[in-house]
């Protein structure tokens, strides 16, 4: 029996009919998904998937699987969230079993929360299968460890833009930029300069270490590494490349000696 065959024995969970499950595919690379939702997308009749989802995740999924693609990505025409909670709504009702497939983690800047309440109020079960958060292994695939015990026992998780598309208004910029050594920004590039700007008005050094990673976990990964003071105008530039995570702060600096994802590692078919 081949390694992966066991999967057919091991007891994951039933996918019923009329159900719904919210799966995170990870930061990108197809190995990186979890083993339940791998099972999820060999059960599923329809699956409902973000923008940054792969052909090559998306490849696991059943032949004759129904594919919608909703994704949003800024600047760009985007389904609109009521519409992806009336379709996981409707597809459940007609007795299919749903697989919304999210970037990442569905709980991390994903809405899966506004999701999961849609579903509660119609009376629809659902699974939630977590996934990995770009945030922690997008930044792994840098060689930056987002927390390290010389450096920070603190770290914020914080998104570059609000439910208007602009940079967060409901945001205490000023608690943001002391509170902890490390601050991880998802979807932050558009507004990177005005955040930059926000954090230093609030009294955060300049030449604090700034590392942007696109494209993480893919084999054309991409690492820019600047400073706060200079975010902004490489912005200006047009420099930085997109899908990326931010991070600000001293973990940055172990990447020198980490940076553990090259050569032959990124052509492994599942970089």
């Amino acid at each position: 029996m081949g390694h992966f065959a066991r999967l057919d024995h091991a007891g994951l969970p039933d996918f019923s009919a009329g159900s719904v499950w919210l799966v995170g595919a990870g930061p990108g690379a197809p190995g990186l998904l979890s083993l339940l939702a791998y099972h999820g997308l060999g059960q599923a009749d329809v699956i409902v998937h973000d923008a940054l989802v792969s052909e090559a995740i998306l490849a696991f999924s059943r032949p004759d699987a129904e594919i919608i693609q909703v994704g949003k990505r800024g600047g760009k025409p985007s389904a609109k969230q009521d519409d992806i909670t009336l379709t996981l709504v409707e597809k459940a009702r007609d007795g299919k079993r749903v697989l919304r497939l999210k970037g990442g983690d569905p709980f991390m800047f994903g809405r899966g929360g506004e999701e999961c309440a849609a579903l509660v109020e119609a009376a629809i079960p659902f699974r939630i299968v977590p996934g990995i958060t770009a945030g922690i292994g997008g930044l792994g695939y840098a060689g930056i460890p987002v927390t390290h015990r010389d450096t920070n026992h603190a770290v914020i998780f914080l998104t570059g833009h609000d439910d208007t598309g602009g940079v967060p208004q409901a945001v205490d910029w000023g608690a943001i930029a002391t509170a902890a050594p490390v601050i991880v920004m998802y979807m932050a590039i558009k507004h990177l300069g005005s955040i930059a700007d926000k954090l230093m008005a609030a009294g955060r050094d300049p030449f604090d270490p700034l590392s942007i990673v696109a494209h993480a976990t893919l084999p054309h990964q991409r690492v820019i590494e600047t400073t706060l003071g200079e975010a902004g105008m490489l912005q200006a530039t047009g420099a930085f490349p997109t899908p990326a995570i931010v991070v600000l702060g001293p973990v940055s600096g172990f990447r020198a000696s980490l940076d553990w994802y090259l050569d032959t590692l990124r052509e492994n078919g599942f970089g």
